[in-house]
């Protein structure tokens, strides 16, 4: 049963559909044939600590990827770039980049959480239409076709092709544009509270923060039902 009004859910990607368990095994493996020593677990602390500095100084008006003269290629280099200096290195070749770019496009860096394919067919087969709206860059919409979840939503939208990143309200208003609906005709649901929770209940729109790991929201997608017969009629 669907939720009274809503016709529609929506989804963060990174910490709700999907995650990179190898993250850190990648970036030491890929670094140390460029000359680099960094174990996983630290690189897996770095690549955290150089994405909130950068989140930080990009400001909340645009959408780093977008705004970057060299797109999403250009900004992650600079990504790199960051986190060698952390390490106390020279400045990491474009090879380097350009291989941690496309490795991270590629499925086998990814695992679907398992409540995923689960939870997507029964709202589908529930008559809801499905969407994707993520702080991501271009590679995001044939990484999801790639792990076999692309059929499964109307549409994706990236921060970088909406120019700004959530919890802008341009980002969910190009969604909601694109699936034809009201905002309060769709229910969000994602890991990040300022961002995902926030960000969409500020134009209006339903939201679920979900927490995999901690206390505060859903545990996991099939909370998401939950919170739709909380909402239908009696």
């Amino acid at each position: 049963m669907s939720g009274r009004g809503v016709r529609a859910v929506s989804f963060d990607a990174t910490g709700t559909l999907i995650h990179s368990p190898r993250l850190g095994e990648i970036y030491s493996e890929v670094l140390a044939r460029h000359g680099y020593a960094v174990t996983p677990a630290r690189a897996r602390s770095l690549v955290r600590t150089v994405w909130q500095e950068l989140d930080i100084a990009a400001g909340r008006d645009g959408d780093c990827f977008a705004s970057h003269p060299g797109g999403a290629r250009g900004w992650w280099r600079r990504f790199l770039e960051r986190f060698c200096e952390h390490l106390g290195g020279p400045p990491p070749s474009r090879f380097a980049a350009a291989e941690l770019f496309d490795r991270f496009a590629a499925a086998a860096a990814w695992e679907v959480y398992p409540d995923v394919r689960p939870a997507l067919a029964a709202l589908r087969r529930s008559g809801l239409a499905l969407a994707v709206i993520a702080n991501w860059d271009e590679r995001l919409p044939a990484l999801l076709e790639a792990l076999g979840l692309g059929d499964a939503f109307a549409t994706v939208v990236t921060s970088q092709g909406a120019g700004v990143r959530k919890p802008h309200p341009l980002i969910f208003q190009t969604a909601l544009g694109l699936l034809d609906l009201a905002p309060e005709e769709v229910l969000h649901v994602g890991d990040r509270r300022l961002e995902d929770v926030e960000g969409a209940q500020a134009l209006g729109m339903r939201a679920v923060w979900l927490t995999r790991d901690a206390p505060g929201g859903i545990r996991g997608l099939a909370g998401i039902w939950g919170q739709l017969q909380q909402r239908s009629p009696c």
